[in-house]
């Protein structure tokens, strides 16, 4: 079976694929894809067993990324939470797997990795698990008053209680002003946690890509941001991406009422389904967060095709070190190595 690559962004048939197969993403988008290459230089490319002239029965995207500091690979995409291989046949996904590796030893790639949910079609032998990660995912068909009560009494429904006697005002959009004041908190909060911002131009460039598709929501008290978020619509699922807030003001419950007016707005617009992302398993806080909404929590676990018997990992010291010094720095100096440093680690 031959394997051909197209360049999804100008061949029109990747669009048509995403559009009608059950397992697409807005990972997946010409639109996702766009703003990467545009923020971060890589070159997209997606590998496919349907010929020129024919319409797309399967297909896998991915990123070449090459850079001075981490080297090169072919990655299935990079900063998206997961991103299943389009194809519906194992002999087609053999395929394109079998080309995948003659070409990692061709073009001396380091690695080659995908993202796949759990629910894709076994992988090739050679690939190997790079990382693990939780998936949460909350069915929004039971309507709101049903997602409501199943929401955790004391952490979710009493803080979305008390944003409101607090009066918080909520705006949504995707406007310039709403991204400043989104990427102040963001600011803030990567650096309580240690790393760098992505770069304002990655938000910049997901709007003009993505368009109204993207929506940033800000809570406020009394004019001034508490809590942030990010979200992406594809088909009938919102996706939950990026989240901040003012932690001193945590209390006042802007995050919780944010996550809610975005369900209330899904529900609203016919949507089934809320994706709320992946966590680290190591991120106990976080897991129990979005345990609280009611999701379903799932597996999902990236895989990796390499010469090495084992992916390149960071010393915990180096993390460790990196981190002390991205939580002392400066703010001009944070956002510099955020729009340095991530085109280097997709």
């Amino acid at each position: 079976m031959d394997v051909f690559r197209i360049n999804p962004l100008t061949d029109p048939r990747w669009a048509a694929l995403v559009a009608r197969h059950p397992q697409s993403s807005i990972f997946h988008s010409p639109g996702w894809i766009a703003a990467l290459q545009r923020t971060y230089g890589y070159e997209p490319v997606v590998y496919t067993t349907s010929p020129p002239g024919h319409a797309l029965a399967c297909g896998i995207p991915f990123c070449r990324i090459r850079t001075w500091l981490t080297g090169k690979r072919l990655v299935s995409l990079p900063f998206s939470d997961h991103c299943a291989p389009l194809v519906d046949s194992q002999a087609a996904l053999d395929a394109i797997l079998s080309a995948l590796q003659c070409e990692r030893e061709k073009e001396n790639w380091q690695y080659v990795e995908m993202r796949p949910l759990a629910s894709a079609l076994p992988l090739h032998d050679g690939f190997i698990p790079a990382e693990a990660f939780a998936l949460h995912s909350l069915d929004l068909r039971p309507g709101l008053r049903p997602l409501f009560r199943a929401l955790h009494k004391d952490c979710v429904q009493r803080k979305i209680q008390r944003a409101e006697r607090e009066g918080l005002s909520c705006e949504e959009g995707n406007s310039e002003s709403l991204l400043r004041k989104f990427y102040s908190l963001l600011v803030i909060t990567r650096r309580r946690h240690g790393l760098p911002p992505q770069p304002v131009a990655w938000f910049r460039n997901l709007i003009a890509c993505l368009g109204p598709t993207v929506r940033i929501r800000v809570a406020s008290k009394k004019a001034s941001p508490v809590a942030a978020i990010l979200t992406l619509v594809h088909a009938n699922t919102l996706v939950y991406k990026y989240g901040c807030s003012d932690v001193r003001l945590n209390k006042l419950g802007g995050t919780q009422l944010l996550f809610w007016k975005a369900i209330e707005d899904a529900c609203s617009d016919g949507l089934t389904t809320f994706d709320l992302g992946r966590s680290e398993l190591d991120n106990p806080g976080l897991l129990a967060f979005k345990d609280r909404w009611g999701a379903a929590r799932s597996s999902l676990e990236y895989v990796r095709f390499s010469l090495s018997p084992s992916p390149a990992v960071a010393r915990t010291w180096h993390r460790d070190l990196a981190r002390f010094c991205f939580a002392r720095i400066p703010n001009p100096f944070l956002a510099a190595a955020g729009r340095l440093l991530y085109r280097h680690i997709g």
